[in-house]
C-alpha cells in the first residue's frame, strides 16, 4: 500500500523534458489511429469531442463517420431540425450531448461567422463545452497550448506523481492541471495531450496497468511504490437509487401514442412511450393512468402488462413496466410533455428513443411481425 505522503509535484526542467521526450516518442509509434486525427477541421473535432464526452471510442467510431456525413458542414448542422440530430444520436446516449452540439452550432453560426473559435474562454461559452472540450478543441484544431485533463491523463499524472488526493476535488484537479501545464511542450501541445490518452487507455490502465511496457517507469513515482493500481484515489460515490417507472402502449384503433419529453429535461427532444415514476403506495396501474392524466390530460384503461425491463443512467436506475392500454377519453394535450403524435408501429423508427424505449419498440415490433 502507498504510504500517506504527498510528492513535490513541481517536477524539474530535465524530468520535465524526459517525461515529455519518452510519451512523444511512445505515441510516434503506438498512438491510436483515429478518424478525427486525420483533420484540423475545428468543426470535425468539436465534433469528435462533443461525442466522446463520457463515452468510449469503439463507440463513437460508429457513429462519427455517420454524423459527418449527414452532416458534413457546421451550417448544414446548424440548419437541421433537431428531431434529425436526435435520431442519428440514437443509441449513443446522453443526448444532452446532441441537443448542445445543434445549439452551438448554430451559435457559431450567427455570432461566430461560421467558425469555430480559437479562444477557450470564447470556446467554453459555448453550450455543452466544459474545460477539456475547448481545451481539445483549441489544442487540436489550432495548436493551443492547453492541457487536457480526461480520466487517462489524471490516472498517469497521479501515479507517476504520486498524487493521493481525489482529483474530483478542486483543489487536487487544479494541482493536476498545473503540473500537466509544467509538462506539456508547447509546440507539441496537441500531440501531448493525445499521447496521454492512448496511454492511459492502452498501458496504464485503471486495472491492471501494463507498468513492464510504459515509457514512463522509470520516472513512474507509483510504479516504484510497488501499487500504482491504488492511483488516482477516488472517494466512493453512494449507491444509485432505484425507481420503479410506468410506460403505456395507448391504443386507438390501429394507431398509439407517443410523447416528446421537454427539452430542458432528462432525454429532452426524445420520444416514448408515455408514463411516468410510481409513487409510494401506488399500484402500477393507478400510476401510469394518473401519469397519462398529468401528462397528455386523457382517460385510460390499463390493461394487460406487455413487458418489463431494467436500464440505468449515470445517477439512478430504474424498472420500466410497460403495459397495453386503451384510450377512453379527452382531448390529449402537451400538459406535461413538448407534443404528442398518433402512429402506427412501421412509423416508430423515423423517431429518436431513449434506450429503454428502443427495447419496448423492438419488441412491439417483434410481436406483430413488423
Amino acid at each position: 500500500m502507498i504510504e500517506e505522503k504527498q510528492l513535490d509535484i513541481i517536477p524539474t526542467s530535465r524530468v520535465a523534458r524526459q517525461f515529455a521526450r519518452r510519451l512523444l516518442d511512445w505515441y510516434k509509434e503506438h498512438g491510436r489511429d483515429l478518424p478525427w486525427r486525420h483533420t484540423q477541421d475545428p468543426y470535425h473535432i468539436l465534433v469528435s469531442e462533443i461525442m466522446l464526452q463520457q463515452t468510449q471510442v469503439e463507440r463513437v467510431l460508429r457513429y462519427y463517420p455517420c454524423f459527418l456525413e449527414t452532416f458534413p458542414k457546421l451550417k448544414v448542422l446548424a440548419e437541421a431540425p433537431l428531431d434529425r440530430v436526435l435520431k442519428l444520436w440514437e443509441g449513443m446516449g446522453y443526448y444532452a450531448r446532441a441537443r448542445n452540439l445543434h445549439r452551438a452550432a448554430q451559435i457559431i453560426l450567427t455570432e461566430h461567422g461560421g467558425r469555430v473559435p480559437s479562444e477557450l474562454s470564447t470556446l467554453q461559452a459555448l453550450p455543452g463545452v466544459g474545460y477539456n472540450t475547448a481545451a481539445s478543441v483549441a489544442s487540436f484544431a489550432y495548436q493551443g497550448a492547453w492541457p487536457v485533463l480526461d480520466g487517462n491523463a489524471i490516472r498517469i499524472l497521479c501515479r507517476a506523481f504520486l498524487l493521493q488526493g481525489d482529483p474530483r476535488i478542486r483543489a487536487q484537479h487544479k494541482r493536476l492541471l498545473d503540473l500537466a501545464k509544467t509538462l506539456q511542450p508547447a509546440k507539441w501541445a496537441g500531440p501531448f495531450n493525445q499521447a496521454l490518452m492512448d496511454l492511459g487507455a492502452l498501458i496504464c490502465r485503471s486495472t491492471n496497468p501494463q507498468c513492464a511496457r510504459c515509457p514512463l517507469s522509470a520516472l513512474c513515482a507509483g510504479y516504484a511504490s510497488g501499487d500504482p493500481e491504488s492511483l488516482p484515489r477516488l472517494t466512493p460515490r453512494p449507491p444509485r437509487p432505484h425507481f420503479d417507472i410506468t410506460a403505456g402502449i395507448i391504443w386507438r384503433g390501429k394507431h398509439f401514442l407517443i410523447a416528446q419529453r421537454q427539452h430542458d429535461k432528462l432525454l429532452g427532444g426524445l420520444w416514448e412511450f408515455p408514463g411516468g415514476k410510481q409513487e409510494k403506495e401506488e399500484t402500477l396501474e393507478q400510476c401510469l393512468r394518473r401519469e397519462i392524466r398529468e401528462e397528455l390530460g386523457i382517460h385510460i384503461r390499463v390493461e394487460e402488462p406487455f413487458m418489463s425491463l431494467k436500464h440505468g443512467y449515470s445517477h439512478f436506475r430504474f424498472t420500466l413496466h410497460a403495459f397495453h392500454c386503451t384510450y377512453l377519453k379527452g382531448r390529449p394535450r402537451p400538459l406535461g410533455c413538448a407534443a404528442f403524435k398518433w402512429i402506427q408501429i412501421p412509423e416508430l423508427q423515423r423517431y429518436a428513443l431513449p434506450r429503454a424505449d428502443q427495447k419496448l419498440a423492438a419488441a412491439l415490433r417483434a410481436q406483430v411481425g413488423c
